[in-house]
């Protein structure tokens, strides 16, 4: 018992920065004071009404999103995806309460507008105000890298920022310069046995230590060594051979885990996947209905056959769905065997290589969305008997289906549509979409969105 007590007490989350808790304060805050300013600027008096509406503004907001190392374009679409969310999560509230006639109209118009620019402002100027306390000489630490290999170098990219506070000095390593990575060899500076006079003479702050598992006893006479010093020690535990999605250190019951491979679809974010997929596919289906009736009308009209192509594919966890397309081709194909449209296909129809060009073909797949098989972004599903094939040489391909497959996806905006009539393509193509799914955001969904209508009607390469 006293042996798991101690366990249990040696890892605990790590504490929250400074930016990060002044970030979970600024966000609500400016929020309500926005609120209040706009309310005094129309001589509107702060009521019991308002404080109610503060209170519950501050309670759903906080604690606020650290953006303060964002790029000012994805931190303003993030403000203004959360804050269109939590208005309509307001107007929702008033609706149901009736409580719409305690507010003035005009108040409410001008608080919704101004304060997205006040929160992207704030995140702005706090930008400038991190990036030059980084740069500070008495805020900045040394730190060098033990392990002169792929990960060390990894490593030193991730360190390395102006923003991150930290100047690298370099690596220390038993090998040979022939032997570690070529970007590495240069800046190596002894070996391990080095480590920790080199830690005491030069003042160095941190040591992050990237060295194989496999080396377990040098690593421990390594941390015996160096805890004589006042560095702080970080151990980088070498998972960068799999494909890493959604990792994250989690507490099972007192035992720390390390997540490697997950779906960023749970909780929370799994309810507002599948909430923004219904509200959208059913607002798109209302206003396209018109324009899909044209398009079955000529898929009837340009060749004999079906309206509606279906073929079944593979969705969430692996498992076979049929997947709707209006027809674009005079074959049906959905065996063992699928050949993969190409240019000037004979199999395609004139009026199919028009809907396939502006991807109007994609259209009945929203009604996929809305049975809860496909998403209207991720990444797109594959014919099975394709699946059975790249999932034998394309690793970490079965990745992909973490997640519903989508309508449209980060790899067809990047350049990625249509065949992949090459390996290598393919490759690129799940590499995008695993790079979907590490980083998956709402706001992201939408720049995805977005990007492809514009891609609908100037993208010339689809066919």
């Amino acid at each position: 018992m006293f042996e798991d007590r101690t366990y249990k007490r040696t890892f605990y989350s790590a504490p929250q920065s400074v930016t990060s808790l002044v970030a979970a304060f600024l966000e609500p805050t400016i929020i309500v004071l926005a609120y209040i300013a706009i309310s005094l600027e129309f001589d509107e008096p702060i009521q019991r009404p308002a404080l109610t509406l503060c209170l519950l503004v501050f309670a759903l907001t906080f604690p606020g999103r650290n953006r303060f190392r964002d790029n000012l374009i994805a931190a303003g679409v993030d403000i203004v995806t959360s804050w269109v969310t939590l208005l309509a999560i307001l107007a929702l509230c008033g609706y149901a309460t009736f409580s719409f006639k305690y507010f003035e109209e005009q108040v409410l118009l001008a608080w919704a507008f101004v304060t997205p620019f006040l929160q992207w402002a704030a995140v702005w100027i706090g930008g400038r105000i991190v990036r030059a306390s980084a740069a500070h000489p008495s805020n900045r630490r040394a730190a060098i890298i033990v392990g002169a290999g792929t990960l060390g170098v990894k490593v030193a990219k991730a360190i390395g920022g102006p923003e991150s506070g930290i100047d690298f000095v370099g690596y220390f390593d038993d090998r040979t310069d022939g032997r570690v990575d070529a970007e590495a060899a240069g800046r190596r500076l002894g070996g391990l046995p080095e480590v920790a006079d080199y830690v005491r003479v030069h003042g160095i702050r941190e040591v992050f230590i990237t060295l194989p598992l496999g080396s377990q006893p040098r690593i421990v006479e390594l941390l015996e060594q160096v805890q004589g010093t006042t560095a702080s020690l970080y151990f980088v535990p070498d998972v960068f051979g799999i494909s890493i999605i959604q990792g994250r250190l989690q507490d099972m019951n007192g035992v720390p885990i390390v997540g490697i491979c997950e779906t960023p679809f749970t909780g929370a974010n799994e309810l507002v996947k599948r909430v923004s997929d219904v509200v959208l596919a059913t607002i798109i289906l209302v206003l396209i209905s018109p324009l899909m009736l044209a398009i079955a009308i000529g898929v009837k009209l340009s060749s004999p056959g079906p309206v509606i192509f279906k073929q079944r594919r593979n969705g969430l966890d692996g498992e076979e769905i049929t997947v709707y397309k209006f027809r674009s081709m005079t074959t049906q194909d959905n065996g063992s065997v699928v050949a993969q449209a190409t240019k000037n296909d004979p199999r395609i129809t004139r009026f199919g290589a028009f809907i396939r060009r502006t991807s109007l073909d994609e259209l009945p797949q929203f009604i996929n969305v809305l049975q809860g098989q496909m998403s209207i972004v991720g990444p797109r599903p594959h014919a099975v008997a394709h699946n059975e094939q790249y999932r034998e040489i394309i690793k970490a391909y079965m990745v992909r289906h973490k997640v519903k497959p989508g309508i449209t996806g980060w790899a067809q905006v990047n350049g990625h549509r249509g065949e992949t009539e090459t390996l290598d393509k393919m490759k690129a193509r799940v590499e995008y979409d695993l790079e979907y799914l590490r980083n998956w955001s709402l706001g992201l969904d939408l720049q995805i969105i977005v990007r492809t209508i514009r891609l609908v009607f100037f993208d010339r390469h689809a066919y």
